[in-house]
């Protein structure tokens, strides 16, 4: 049995929490949050400990923590659990600047420490089924990518203030998305971004409607569309074309069902928000998770690839604001 210590018991520890829960050889052993109600709550679905992040730590009956506190918690702690000798799943990012994200990697390196970083949309079944069908062959040599990722609403403003911008903080998930399915890192970003949502964004020097353009060494060409803003719900889609043909991964609905009348065609919406369309990501990172500690295979995505794409990310917000397009500097 793996034994895991919680960092943070908010609305994404919580989701881990479940997701751990629910696998037959991992178990939540202690969980921290400076919030005991919250704490607590973590406690009634695992039955784990509440402690201290030093008393987690230093258990040696401890295997792997899960960090899921605020953004700027996560650096200090993954280099406290990996001096500490624990395995570490951090939800992404592992911070904002790039020097830091760094500065925490040559920790991990030279502890030997195993950090997992939570990309989750990699384990989603119909953006994992898509790669394996590009990996088949079915679609031959992969020539373009376009995703989409709109929200249903934009994030309260203290969010905002805090999220490192649009392309920090949602695009980096289709940035990863795109290295993932090209298994080639781009080199040059052109990224475009408006306030068409919310003027209290623009107050904050942050955009809400933006698109981007990612080129690769080899001439593959990605275009990303992102908006805070889709009435429709939470709208999420892939299409990758090749030589072959083609292979997409569409929106997630309640049902299947449709309705046609006289007043026309329905059918429901894509789900809400990410916490519906992705629960099946969510415990299926964790599952990938576990079995890495047991079986000692690596665990991806890693530590390179949370860097990989916070520097296209700051690649792209380079663009947006100089509007010229700006190479992806890796090294």
């Amino acid at each position: 049995m793996i034994r895991i210590g919680l960092l943070g018991a908010g609305r994404i520890g919580r989701t881990h929490a479940r997701a751990v829960a629910a696998l037959p050889d991992a178990e939540i052993a202690s969980v921290f949050d400076p919030d005991d109600d919250a704490a607590a709550h973590v406690q009634s679905l695992t039955g784990g400990s509440i402690a201290t992040v030093d008393d987690i730590l230093a258990d040696p009956a401890i295997d792997a923590v899960i960090i899921a506190t605020p953004t700027d918690c996560h650096a200090d702690q993954i280099e406290q659990a990996a001096r500490a000798g624990k395995a570490i799943f951090c939800e992404k990012p592992i911070d904002l600047d790039v020097g830091r994200v760094r500065a925490c990697l040559k920790v991990v390196e030279e502890t030997n420490a195993r950090l997992m970083v939570g990309f989750n949309r990699r384990f989603d079944p119909n953006f994992a089924e898509l790669k394996r069908r590009i990996v088949s062959g079915a679609i031959g040599n992969l020539e373009m990518v376009q995703i989409v990722s709109r929200d249903p609403a934009p994030p309260p403003i203290h969010y905002v203030r805090r999220s490192g911008g649009l392309f920090r903080d949602m695009m980096i998930h289709d940035f990863d998305m795109a290295r993932f399915l090209l298994d080639e890192d781009p080199v040059e970003v052109s990224a475009f971004g408006s306030v068409l949502v919310d003027p209290a964004i623009g107050t904050e020097d942050d955009v809400d409607s933006a698109a981007a353009t990612l080129v690769t060494a080899s001439g593959r060409i990605v275009q990303i569309s992102n908006s805070r803003r889709a009435v429709y719900g939470y709208d999420q889609r892939v299409e990758v074309h090749g030589s072959g043909g083609l292979v997409s991964a569409g929106n997630v609905k309640a049902s299947t069902v449709t309705l046609a009348d006289a007043a026309g065609i329905r059918a429901d919406p894509p789900l809400d928000f990410f916490m519906e369309r992705y629960a099946e990501a969510y415990h299926a990172e964790l599952a990938a998770f576990a079995a890495g500690l047991k079986g000692d295979v690596p665990l991806r995505p890693d530590g390179q690839d949370g860097l990989k794409a916070l520097l296209i990310a700051d690649a792209a917000d380079r663009s947006r604001r100089t509007d010229q397009a700006v190479r992806v500097a890796y090294d």
